[in-house]
């Protein structure tokens, strides 16, 4: 079974880092195996509506020196649509999706940076104040 990392991000500002094998993007719940949880511990339920983003990371240490690219590299292709979504917090982010459409609960986003630390972020919906395309 495979395990992705993930950092969830949740609307009142918590973050949960961790591993899950059960995320889809049309299940109101998935299951967290934390990272700091001890060995042989239990999943906690993480329920989509209570989430801002689900972000699909290379590491869980990241590098918060690093500054993301907020554009997109005239030399690399982007694939899919290239999209500008800004969260009710402030937060921006910048790259591509393959299916964008508002009535979902929330779509997937590929970073415009290849260096980002996220492979790619699922945006629930309703933490989204404004969605633009390129």
């Amino acid at each position: 079974m495979i395990q992705n990392k993930i950092v969830v991000r949740y609307q009142d500002g918590k973050i949960l880092k961790g591993q899950t094998s059960d995320f889809l993007p049309t299940k109101p719940a998935f299951h967290l195996s934390l990272i700091d949880a001890p060995f042989g511990s239990s999943t906690i339920e993480v329920k989509v509506s209570e989430v801002k983003a689900v972000f699909f990371v290379k590491d869980f240490a990241g590098n918060r020196e690093y500054k993301e690219v907020q554009g997109f590299s005239a030399s690399k292709s982007a694939g899919g649509r290239k999209i500008t979504v800004s969260f009710q917090d402030g937060e921006t982010l910048i790259g591509t999706t393959q299916g964008y459409d508002p009535k979902r609960t929330g779509f997937f986003i590929v970073p415009a940076d290849a260096d980002s630390n996220n492979d790619r972020c699922f945006v629930v919906q309703s933490s989204v104040q404004n969605v633009s395309f390129v």
